[in-house]
């Protein structure tokens, strides 16, 4: 059966899924913000429309080479070969973003990321693809399916650069939604993102080593001008304007921004925007956690266990973003799960769900799952409970 239990009674908090929305403007085609810790949504404009996302776009690209490095298959010594098609020489990169590399060289997996980050790289991208999956095209199919994984049905991909093309689309939601993936799942990855400067010391012609010399400043001029950032990826054409997915912390909360289509005075106004944006949402709510993963949350009973309980917890952090404005009120938190779960219970296996109530609407919900696992006992022992319910009761 069924049941709901109050774990915690009368939280004084007050809680919106669009807590301050109302109240930023920006002149950027779209805006989205979002608290890292609730997923709660502060700034929402045209967050779910699809636009070209230029470089921004190679946010996906490090998101499917970082699960070749966690996984093993990679590492940031590796060395990849950079093919014709990445050349510097080549029409596409001359006016575009690069490292500068020539076709036949060797670079470092470190430095390819680093390039991404920090320069743009388009050419590393085209590294990126062709050593992944053979070529550019078939990396996009990787692209694609990591997108869906992770929770992201609308977006597109035609190339791993994000130079223009139709099939470049994203919306700002959903680039919020790839933030919180690299932040949340390469945490040994994450911190190459605040990289201000980065200096490549391999060029092979003249030509790359005088562009060297005046490219090694990262475009997201946030991290220059916003104590706390942290991240992640600009980008800009001239019909899509300038766009930036960015994240900063400030007394020890997190939050995920994206601008696109703003049309200000280049990347430093681009960065003045999103610092605005950013600021807004750390001024005006607050968040506050309730449980993270691994946190006791309640006990379970187990039907046939060896123990009589499991202890149930959080797979994602359970936490309620609030207006400050908006003042406080009482809201209930509740596990509900079924009474009792039938063992065995193996650690992680879904037990229920954590609400939050306000005012009887639910404002914030999560999975229950088991902390701990709880063995099967053995038949005879299941005869004797068996037993004991119909003589007792329990």
């Amino acid at each position: 059966m069924k049941k709901i239990y109050p774990t915690i009674l009368s939280f004084i908090v007050a809680a919106t899924t669009t807590a301050g929305a109302a109240e930023f403007k920006t002149t950027a085609k779209s805006a989205f913000l979002m608290d890292y810790d609730s997923g709660a949504e502060i700034v929402a404009k045209s967050a779910d429309t699809l636009m070209p996302p230029s470089s921004m776009l190679k946010l996906m690209t490090l998101a499917v080479l970082f699960d070749k490095i966690k996984s093993g298959e990679l590492s940031l010594d590796d060395k990849l070969t950079v093919g014709e098609n990445a050349d510097y020489q080549k029409p596409e990169w001359y006016p575009a973003s690069k490292i500068c590399l020539s076709a036949g060289q060797t670079i470092t997996v470190r430095d390819v990321i680093l390039g991404l980050i920090v320069l743009s790289g388009g050419d590393a991208s085209v590294v990126v693809a062709e050593s992944l999956a053979g070529t550019e095209a078939e990396f996009t199919k990787q692209m694609q399916s990591k997108a869906r994984a992770i929770g992201m049905p609308q977006s597109t991909f035609g190339n791993a650069s994000g130079l223009p093309n139709p099939n470049n689309l994203m919306t700002s939601r959903e680039l919020a939604t790839l933030a919180y993936h690299l932040i949340a799942d390469y945490p040994d990855l994450y911190p190459m993102f605040a990289t201000k400067r980065f200096e490549f010391n391999d060029y092979k012609s003249d030509w790359c080593r005088d562009w060297g010399r005046t490219h090694t400043v990262n475009y997201n001029k946030l991290l220059f001008i916003m104590p706390g950032a942290d991240g992640l990826k600009t980008g800009h054409t001239d019909n899509g304007g300038y766009g930036m997915v960015a994240s900063a912390t400030s007394g020890g909360r997190r939050l995920i921004g994206v601008i696109n289509g703003f049309n200000g005075k280049g990347h430093d106004g681009l960065a003045a925007e999103m610092k605005k944006l950013l600021t807004h949402g750390f001024t005006t709510t607050t968040t506050r956690v309730f449980y993270r993963p691994g946190d006791d949350v309640t006990n379970v009973p187990v039907w046939y266990g060896r123990a009589n309980t499991v202890v149930a917890t959080v797979d994602k952090t359970f936490a309620i973003t609030t207006d400050k404005e908006t003042g406080i009120r009482g809201v209930r938190v509740l596990a509900r799960y079924n009474d009792p779960v039938a063992a065995p219970v193996r650690v992680g296996d879904a037990l229920g769900e954590i609400i939050a109530e306000q005012d009887g609407r639910v404002i914030a919900r999560g999975k229950l799952v088991a902390k701990n696992k709880v063995s099967k006992i053995q038949f005879l022992a299941r005869a004797w409970k068996n037993i004991m319910v119909m003589i007792f009761g329990k």
